[in-house]
């Protein structure tokens, strides 16, 4: 009985960040993950394509982890799936949809067992260990979106997932307050709730809304209609679909995982697609262009999404032409405003309206606003209250509005990924850390650059590299040939010849010193041209290159 008196709760990931959501809770010998996703690289991760959650205390306690529990099917949400269920072979319990694009992901890799996944109903209830784990339906920018209430011996954690309070979206499911609020009345002990737009005000408008400004745009355009959003947000297809339809016009997607989506959300009811309105893009190409409507992927600015691709001339199907009307309908994530910028620059120089930005209408966010948090936290009324899903400064803001609507402060925690919190049914404390992190993805290499790597990527990026190679006889200790210098990134060895000849000289100089004090160690010796190397470089040009020398024996 001892091993019932204390529940934790573990976040490995999604904490002070956007992204890399994974939660882990424990109770007894029994560990449940919530979600296991990825985050998109920093703009300093040189090269890295994805950034995942460390499940290194996951793999420690591998016997005691029962399964993986899944709110909705964003990539942040489940992107880290296919790397983990490689290490870890546990069943994944998640809705109709939200399996189904799973399951698109990890066909992609190859397993040497099968993945068991085990769809689920909102209001239904698994039991997983002593975890009784429900269900509840939630508003979200993708269909099937659930939160999850862990029923366990010391009471109930209720886990909000993404949410948004929308009483009229676009496929009629609106979110189950009422179980909210029978829980609440029940008593919760935990609540971990979404803080990503806790900063704003009043509340988030209804998905609804956006279906109206297409309708509009789609009126007043005589040409081509592009419209870039996130492939998963089917609801916001939907939309565009039905507008195109309403106005006569066929359909044309762009974008692999946009494809994969719309393929997956149709075969399993979740997109209605009147008969006859999807075309190829080939077909639509033939089309008088005041009947286009083409879907497409880069609403982030994506260096190799489709929309990217057409706004710089290098997509092989689609041209952007005068007259045609850009649709982005999506706000840029935190890092990415650079990036949108510059394709938006490059559309209007290809002679083409761009609507974009959240005063045009056509965008609208799947996070509830201060308002919805303040009403959930009222429904609810938890013992203990741990924001969730966002950057510090927003954890800290949830946090205040938790106090503002009652809950003490001292059972409000702003915790760190890898903090463990642990309750029992009077207290709470954070109480030790596991390890937890990122871990970098590069092409098949995983884990395999770290922060060294992407120090030495960001040198090179910055100031270049140059390559000294010297010829040394391992008898005589005399050099025989070189130094020879060879500039990437530096500077031009032609328009650099005076420079490079007294770099040349330098290193020579090193040399022969060293090897007149008997230095003959060859380690040592490039230690020592790489240090004099790179103060005679400092001093002349205000840059640090990366030094690579090379010594060779005859």
């Amino acid at each position: 009985m001892a091993q019932e008196t204390k529940l934790q709760i573990i976040p490995l990931g999604g904490l002070g960040e956007i992204g890399k959501n994974i939660m882990v809770v424990r109770c007894g010998r029994d560990i449940l993950v919530i979600d296991c996703g990825l985050a998109f690289p920093e703009e300093e991760m040189l090269g890295i394509d994805i950034v995942i959650p460390d499940i290194q205390f996951l793999l420690e306690n591998k016997e005691q982890v029962r399964g993986i529990v899944l709110t909705h099917g964003h990539e942040d949400h489940i992107g880290a799936l296919p790397y983990v269920l490689k290490q870890l072979n546990v069943p994944v319990f998640g809705t109709k949809l939200t399996l189904g694009l799973l399951e698109a992901k990890l066909k992609e890799h190859v397993f040497d067992y099968e993945i068991k996944m085990i769809p689920i109903n909102p209001r239904e209830t698994v039991n997983i260990g002593c975890f009784s784990a429900e269900f509840i339906r939630v508003s979200h920018s993708v269909p099937d979106a659930v939160g999850i209430a862990l029923h366990t011996p010391l009471g109930v954690v209720l886990h909000t997932g993404d949410f948004k309070i929308d009483y009229t979206p676009v496929d009629g499911e609106v979110i189950d307050l009422h179980r909210f609020a029978q829980l609440g009345e029940q008593g919760v002990l935990v609540m971990l709730s979404d803080s990503t737009n806790v900063e704003r005000p009043g509340y988030t408008v209804s998905e609804r809304m956006v279906g109206t400004t297409f309708d509009e745009v789609f009126g007043n355009c005589k040409e081509r209609i592009l419209v870039a959003t996130f492939a998963s947000n089917v609801h916001r297809l939907q939309q565009a679909i039905n507008a195109a339809y309403k106005h006569q016009r066929k359909v044309a997607v762009s974008g692999r995982s946009m494809i994969n989506v719309i393929n997956i959300a149709y075969e399993l009811g979740y997109l209605d697609i009147p008969p006859g309105t999807l075309v190829n893009l080939d077909e639509a190409n033939r089309l008088p262009r005041s009947q286009v409507v083409i879907l497409t992927t880069g609403s982030q600015g994506e260096p190799m999404s489709a929309l990217t691709r057409m706004a710089l001339g290098d997509h092989r199907q689609v041209e952007i032409m005068p007259g045609d009307t850009i649709i982005i309908s999506a706000t840029p994530i935190p890092g990415n405003e650079k990036l949108v910028a510059r394709i938006i620059n490059h559309l209007y120089k290809s002679g083409a309206t761009v609507v974009h930005g959240a005063v045009s209408g056509i965008h609208v966010s799947g996070h509830p606003s201060a308002e919805e948090l303040k009403l959930m936290l009222h429904l609810v009324r938890p013992k203990f209250f741990v924001p969730v899903h966002g950057e510090y400064r927003m954890l800290v803001k949830h946090a205040e509005l938790a106090r503002r609507m009652g809950v003490e402060p001292e059972n409000i925690f702003v915790a760190e990924n890898g903090q463990v919190l642990e309750f029992t049914r009077k207290k709470g404390r954070i109480h030790g850390r596991v390890a937890s992190g990122r871990i970098l993805v590069d092409g098949l290499g995983i884990g395999d650059v770290g922060n060294i790597v992407l120090r030495d990527r960001k040198q090179l990026g910055q100031d270049g590299i140059l390559i000294v190679v010297v010829t040394i006889d391992p008898e005589s200790k005399q050099v025989v040939a070189g130094p020879d210098i060879v500039s990437r990134g530096f500077v031009y060895v032609r328009e650099s010849e005076a420079l490079m000849e007294e770099a040349r000289t330098r290193v020579r100089q090193t040399v022969d010193g060293c090897i007149e004090r008997g230095l003959c160690d060859w380690t040592s010796i490039k230690s020592d041209v790489r240090d004099a190397l790179g103060k005679f470089l400092y001093e002349r040009t205000g840059r640090r290159p990366m030094i690579l020398p090379i010594i060779m024996e005859t």
